[in-house]
């Protein structure tokens, strides 16, 4: 290498490597996750383009700039056309090509030691075969969940046991990868150690039911991050190492935090089967009837009140309302009502679904408050406006302990004067919870699409004049 370019590619690499920390950094606040996806940006395109010029790339330019021109176009494309309801699908999608990157590198090295082309010291080996292990779970069972947020899945998959079955599946891995770091790898060897992995990945995952989601998409961002950390230090590139260790620790904060949401422990996460809720509410009742209120006295309700909390759910993102319900914000702002937006940590499908969704649509940063922040404003809280949100507001969670949710961290909806529910139909949400709310005396079902209700409340609050 020409003394200038052995400089320049570390060099190059540790620039892109603090860039990406202050990405992330920036990712952190709402108000400059913006400029944080552009440094992780320009990052990215540094640490793509110094590659080229890395002493391991031996003329391949070809293939190199084929993947990165027919990836980045087809990235580009989708990220413009893909609906704001898809976005946890495709934010799973790409961390399971994360992971399965990963996975695959350290197959591409495993051959070439089992070839002769490098050499391994144990440390690298033991590196190669347990990035390759994260990296295959990671792809697996990311695309599993893909699958269950597209609604290609629909069922959580259990029998009698799944959890010996998937101990077993991981130990074998685990055993595989022993054998390699004691006998090398060879082709068949490592054919057996893959499947074991991505089967591992799987059967981790089938069990997962919906209201598990973000908390699985979470977990699975810090494998990949691990992976591709992992597949660093193998590949002798500190940038991957920093980048990938900084999103495994990003990642693995993230699942504590929303396991501390769901009132689990990560170990329970971990280990106890995702989203056994689903299938344990089916017993579960309610007392009362839903009572039902039109858009007109639902408007004249909210337009009358001095304050209204919205809590947008899932619902908000399919019936892509979010800007009819910043429109409806505005009118109320004028005539005096002041208005807050309540968010739960694991609101929607993703980490942060409903704040992407109410900044598309240019709700202010200083309009949305996360659960500490404003269960205590509920008691004094003329109208809270519930659109598509099912388990994040059950009071079940405070008062049934036979319920999947009792401990879970709710926001107090029902303690507002007065609840409406914007709501399609009379079923449970995603996770198959009935939700108490829904029969509290001061809580009222208005029923249909978020975003024609919404219209209907904009087309009553404006014939009030």
């Amino acid at each position: 290498m020409m003394p200038s370019l052995q400089f320049l590619v570390p060099a190059s690499y540790f620039i892109a490597a603090v860039l990406f920390i202050a990405g992330l950094k920036g990712m952190s606040s709402p108000v400059t996750a913006r400029k944080g996806m552009i440094w992780a940006g320009i990052a990215m395109a540094l640490a793509v383009l110094v590659t080229f010029f890395h002493p391991k790339v031996e003329g391949n330019y070809g293939l190199m700039v084929i993947a990165l021109v027919s990836a980045s176009v087809l990235a580009w494309w989708w990220a413009k056309v893909v609906a704001m309801t898809d976005m946890p699908q495709m934010i799973a999608l790409y961390n399971g090509m994360g992971g399965g990157s990963a996975a695959a590198i350290a197959a591409v090295e495993l051959l070439k030691l089992h070839s002769g082309q490098v050499e391994m010291v144990p440390t690298t080996l033991l590196v190669a075969s347990f990035g390759a292990i994260i990296g295959s779970v990671a792809f697996s069972g990311s695309l599993i969940a893909y699958a269950k947020l597209q609604g290609w899945m629909r069922k959580s998959w259990r029998f009698p046991g799944q959890q010996l079955l998937n101990l077993l599946v991981i130990a074998a891995t685990i055993g595989l990868g022993v054998w390699i770091m004691v006998d090398g790898p060879t082709p068949l060897l490592l054919a057996l150690f893959f499947a074991s992995a991505l089967l591992a990945g799987i059967l981790v995952t089938v069990p997962i039911g919906g209201a598990d989601m973000p908390v699985v998409i979470s977990l699975y961002n810090a494998l990949t991050g691990l992976a591709v950390g992992f597949k660093g230090y193998v590949l002798e590139i500190p940038a991957l190492m920093i980048a990938g260790i900084v999103v495994g620790a990003a990642g693995t904060v993230l699942t504590q935090l929303m396991a501390k949401a769901m009132n689990r422990s990560l170990g329970n996460v971990l280990f106890a089967g995702f989203g056994k809720a689903d299938e344990d509410a089916a017993g579960l009742s309610a007392e009362g009837e839903m009572r039902s209120i039109d858009a007109t006295d639902a408007a004249i309700q909210m337009a009358y009140a001095e304050k209204v909390i919205i809590v947008p759910g899932y619902g908000l993102a399919v019936a892509q309302a979010q800007h009819k319900i910043w429109e409806l914000t505005e009118l109320l702002t004028s005539r005096g009502v002041k208005v807050s937006f309540a968010i739960h940590p694991v609101a929607g499908r993703m980490p942060g679904h409903m704040n992407v969704l109410l900044a598309e649509a240019g709700v202010p940063y200083d309009l949305i408050f996360d659960l500490e922040d404003i269960n205590a404003q509920f008691p004094n809280t003329d109208v809270a406006l519930v659109l598509g949100a099912n388990d994040v507001v059950n009071p079940a969670a405070r008062k049934d302990r036979s319920s999947p949710i009792f401990g879970m961290p709710i926001l107090d909806a029902d303690r507002a004067r007065n609840c409406i529910v914007v709501k399609r139909g009379q079923g449970t949400g995603f996770s198959g919870i009935e939700n108490l709310l829904f029969f509290e005396d001061n809580t009222r079902m208005l029923y249909g699409d978020a975003q024609k209700v919404a219209q209907s409340l904009i087309a009553g609050i404006k014939a009030l004049g």
